[in-house]
Order: C-alpha cells, then structure tokens, then sequence
C-alpha cells in the first residue's frame, strides 16, 4: 500500500475504536464538563478527553514520530514528515444531550497536506474514508459506497447546513448572516456537528455548507472527503477554509452560495 493508504488504514481502525469506547463508556446520566472553552457553552467533557488520549496512544504506537495537533491540548511536534489532526468528539454538545449527531475525526498530513481522512459516527453506523486522488466513501454494516456530492443545484433549491458559534456577539452577527441566506435557499439544517455537516454533503444529503469559526481539527477530515466527492471546500474569495469561514458545495452551487454570502459580510464577528 502507498503511505496515504496506510494512514488511512491506521485513521480508521482507530477512529473506530475510539467511537466504540465513547458509546460503551458514556456514563448513564451523561458525561461530565470538566471545562469550558470560549464560553460557557462551550464545554470539554471528561470524554473527550478520554478518547483523545486513546488516539494518541494508538497511534503513537505505530507511529513514534509523528506530530499531533489535537483540539483538547494533544498537539506535539514530531520527527516525521507526518501530522495527525485529531477531533476526539466534533459535536460535543450533542455528545452530552445523548444526540446521535457527533463523530471522531481522524486526518493525517503529509508535509502539510491533508491525504487521509477518516470519520466514524458510531451512533449513526457509519464510517466516511478519503484518501488525496483515491475518491471517498461511506462504510456501514451493508457495504461500502462511492460518495458524490450533489452538483449544480440552484440555490432557490438548496438544503444548506450551517452552524453558529459559541460566544454571544458573534451569534447575533450570525443570526444576520441567516436572514439574508434563508429566503433564498431551499432550507436550512443545523445538526451541530461540523464534520458530520461535511459528510453529509459528500453523501448528497444536503447541497451546501458554511459556517463561521471552525478549527483545523473539525474540517481536516471532513474537508478532504468533501473534495474527494467532486465538491469545493474554500473560505472567501479563494482562502483557504478555516476559522474566517468554510463555504463547502458541489459545483455551481458552490458559486452561487459564495456570491450569496459575500455581501452578507460573514466573517465580521
């Protein structure tokens, strides 16, 4: 197998057993909030934790130099050439509610590019995979399928997923941004988790994204299965995705909601 592959083999494997330990270990009245980020709502659980450290370990054991940068504090340098962006739980709120929208996300870099990627959501069954120029697709107990992301859907006809931040300004800010998507589109979902967001647009089972203030750690895998499906994964005017804003769609769509979105000045806040 080339390098990417073999990332991917070891992204998944541990993807997977991090998702089983956070679903059999969940304690029964829910996990505890061991501290809050940006806001008060913006919560690490004991869980989190937890599972960040079994990915670390278990890769670390097959990889001893490679570099980490994980969002509850696994960030280290390595010796290698590689870099494992690391989302323990991406939807932790809905984690703590005992929602099914949450996921591990797991993506490997080579020299700073994204060439594998894996996202387990065990609640729902399923497994997304993407490796650079290899395609993405989506696992579950029936079988395997090739992902395609929907394309050319004019925006008057577009299921658009988005998500808001946590602190109270930037929310206010957003709640504009949202008047001025909402009469033109078809609908708006907000499922609270941003990879899950991606996948799902892989998958066709919404036609756009954008959201304001997401990490390297919530889009590195999902971002690469999008591409990997046919869509575009990209700030304004040619950024690149990340915390200014992540605008993901197929083709022609994509354009049409970047058009939208750009006097709506969705990055102030």
């Amino acid at each position: 197998m080339s390098l990417p592959e073999d990332l991917l083999e070891l992204a998944v494997a541990t993807a997977r057993e991090a998702g089983r330990m956070l679903v059999d270990k969940r304690p029964a009245d829910g996990p505890d909030v061991v501290q809050t980020k940006s806001s008060p709502t913006d919560v690490v659980t004991q869980m989190d934790q937890a599972a960040e450290r079994l990915i670390i370990e278990r890769i670390r054991a097959a990889r001893p130099d490679d570099g980490f940068l994980g969002e509850e504090g696994g960030t280290r340098a390595g010796a290698s050439e590689v870099r494992w962006v690391i989302d323990p739980i991406d939807g932790t709120v809905n984690y703590l509610y005992d929602l099914p929208d949450w996921a591990v996300s797991i993506a490997a870099e080579v020299d700073g590019v994204t060439v594998a990627g894996a996202v387990d959501m065990p609640r729902r069954g399923e497994t997304y995979t993407a490796v650079r120029g290899g395609g993405a697709l989506l696992h579950t107990s029936t079988g395997t399928r090739e992902l395609r992301c929907n394309g050319e859907v004019p925006l008057n006809g577009a299921l658009v997923a988005t998500g808001f931040g946590y602190a109270a300004e930037r929310r206010a800010h957003q709640a504009r941004v949202l008047t001025g998507v909402l009469p033109n589109v078809r609908d708006i979902r907000r499922g609270g988790s941003c990879c899950v967001d991606l996948c799902s647009l892989a998958a066709g089972r919404v036609d756009a994204y954008y959201e304001r203030g997401v990490q390297a750690w919530d889009i590195a895998a999902g971002a690469l299965v999008v591409q990997e499906s046919g869509g575009r994964v990209e700030g304004l005017d040619g950024a690149p995705a990340g915390p200014e804003l992540t605008i993901a769609a197929g083709p022609g769509t994509f354009e049409a909601l970047h058009a939208l979105l750009k006097p709506l000045e969705p990055t102030r806040g």
